[in-house]
């Protein structure tokens, strides 16, 4: 008879919706979330007998993410995150790591105590790890959409048989940025990190994406000092220049139609000189 042995394993809540107001004089703070949380252990009976006895139901886990945005606040989403890991690990024994990973999507305030507008596409984000190897934290942010309608260039690639795609000495640069950074200890304040990013797109003439992410990623780094690794994943978002010969009509890089697919993906990690890179923690399966 053929054996088998149980893998890594986890389990955990996954995506628990959180919205909390903070009543103020001076006008109400909206926090909008969406926390997962997956838990490893000593959680091999339940999956080879059906045993719970270790198992902290994930019914559980939610109401934690609720009770502790009522009893300590959300001060940012790296520490809320890190407080919910943290209490897993400490109070059930069985529980030995655990991984918190949050998504905030940002509202506006209109001006008014008590109104604000969503903002769609971009997302704040925050993974924490935390176990033997201690507190691990990574900020980050997705969809962040940027575009120059010049400065960008690509040209002296490698062609052969299959190969279409002319030359350009000026073309539409259009991506949406997902990238996440890792600060030396703790984490580090999302807004400088942010600003390093859309600066570099904006003032950096590219003559390849990947060109354009090393600038993105060594600008955040240069501008936060405990930063010492930057993760980037920018989509190619393709804008082609329209033939309008058919119609008697030309077309000096005015007129386009964006492609959502396929995409170019270009994806790389900006690191400090001699960096000391925690031993990367794997979750995913």
């Amino acid at each position: 008879m053929p054996t088998f042995e149980l893998g890594p394993n986890q389990y955990g809540k996954a995506e628990t919706r959180l919205v909390r107001v903070e009543r103020a004089a001076g006008g109400d703070r909206l926090t909008d979330l969406n926390v997962s949380v997956a838990l490893r252990g000593d959680l091999a009976a339940s999956h080879l007998t059906g045993d719970n006895a270790a198992v902290l139901p994930t019914d559980t886990q939610k109401n934690t993410v609720y009770a502790f945005a009522r009893e300590f606040g959300i001060a940012s989403i790296e520490a809320f995150a890190a407080r919910l890991a943290e209490h897993f690990v400490a109070t059930q024994p069985t529980i030995h790591e655990a991984k918190v990973t949050i998504e905030q999507y940002p509202w506006q305030s209109l001006g008014t105590r008590h109104a604000f507008r969503r903002d769609a596409s971009e997302i704040r984000t925050a993974t924490v790890h935390h176990g033997h190897y201690g507190t691990q934290v990574v900020s980050g942010i997705t969809g962040l959409v940027l575009l120059k309608t010049t400065d960008s260039e690509f040209h002296g690639y490698i062609k052969d048989r299959y190969t279409t795609l002319p030359e350009t000495r000026d073309r539409v640069l259009a991506t949406s940025v997902d990238a996440t950074w890792r600060a030396a200890e703790g984490f580090t304040d999302p807004g400088p990190a942010r600003a390093a990013l859309v600066e570099a797109f904006a003032d950096t003439y590219s003559l390849a994406l990947q060109q354009t992410l090393f600038a993105m990623g060594s600008r955040v780094l240069l501008r936060c000092p405990d930063v010492v690794e930057v993760k980037l994943s920018l989509p190619n978002r393709h804008h082609f220049l329209v033939d309008l010969a058919p119609f008697g009509l030309d077309n000096p890089n005015e007129v386009y139609y964006a492609a959502d697919r396929p995409y170019g993906l270009i994806e790389g990690v900006v690191r400090r000189d001699g960096a000391v890179i925690p031993e990367e923690v794997v979750w995913s399966f």
